[in-house]
């Protein structure tokens, strides 16, 4: 087989990740009043948040869920910016609100902001920088976090001038997950369903993307290596989803699936999979 066909193409992002929820209007009021997300119903009780008509989260109510305990989940979902200035508008926002903060961080590729929900999935606020200023990851573990320049976002968010939202191209970023098993981990994603690994801290995290970004998924073992697989129901991540160029793409990326012995099914608008560790995903084409 071409080296190309076992990879998912590089015009590969990622699209609405849903969560399974206690509370959908409430939390729905935090993402409205926090980060400025627009709320759309759907049908049975799902909301719908995003900018410009496009999902970025959806919140599907279940009143029967389980409570989350010590399996596999959601560590954080990243919302991404196109201009530094959103990240600055989205700070500007959080602390004229009084929302709680986790983190203010500059990662070398890219500046972050982290807080949670109220129903305590993790949120990753980012901007990155220009490809041609990044470093290799080799370097940027050796050097570390540093701290985010506050002042300077604010600065670019105030010379932007008002807004409601923040700019075009706001995305679902990432997605870094809590797993048991990191190599079956990345036998998954960096295997059977064709992302590429772009670094890892050995025992610990694996990062992977399509086209060279930095990362689309992390997987981490941090909440205990061997941690059980997330029970179907549980509240927090429901799905994620990886958007292809067409529908061959999703067609290739599903027959990789199986033949690794992962189940793909059809379900409205996609196949869904699930990864080891139990967390759905659905691949879908752009057209």
């Amino acid at each position: 087989m071409d080296a190309s066909a076992a990879r998912l193409p590089d015009a590969t992002r990622l699209g609405p990740l849903s969560l399974t929820v206690r509370a959908a209007d409430s939390l729905a009021r935090f993402y409205t009043d926090a980060l400025g997300l627009d709320q759309r119903p759907r049908t049975g009780g799902e909301i719908g948040l995003g900018f410009e008509g496009e999902d970025l989260l959806r919140l599907v109510p279940d009143p029967e869920g389980r409570e989350a305990g010590r399996h596999a989940s959601l560590y954080h979902v990243c919302l991404a910016v196109e201009r530094r200035a959103d990240l600055g508008w989205w700070l500007r926002r959080l602390l004229d609100g009084g929302f709680e903060l986790q983190g203010l961080v500059d990662h070398r590729m890219a500046e972050a902001i982290y807080l949670t929900d109220p129903e305590g999935n993790g949120i990753e606020l980012n901007w990155d920088r220009p490809r041609s200023q990044w470093r290799p990851w080799s370097e940027w573990l050796a050097m570390g976090n540093a701290p985010l320049d506050a002042a300077g976002l604010l600065a670019e968010n105030g010379a932007a001038g008002p807004r409601t939202a923040p700019g075009p191209g706001t995305r679902v970023g990432h997605v870094h997950l809590h797993i048991g098993d990191l190599g079956l981990g990345e036998a998954f994603y960096c295997g059977a369903l064709g992302l590429a690994k772009t670094a890892e801290v050995p025992g610990q995290v694996v990062f992977c993307s399509a086209g060279g970004y930095h990362h689309h998924v992390a997987i981490n073992v941090w909440r205990g290596r061997g941690v059980a697989p997330q029970p179907l129901g549980a509240y927090g991540l429901r799905t994620f989803s990886f958007v292809l160029p067409g529908a061959g793409d999703v067609a290739a990326a599903a027959e990789r699936l199986r033949a690794a012995g992962h189940p793909v099914e059809a379900i409205p608008g996609g196949l869904l999979t699930r990864d080891p560790s139990g967390h759905g995903l659905v691949l879908k084409a752009v057209n």
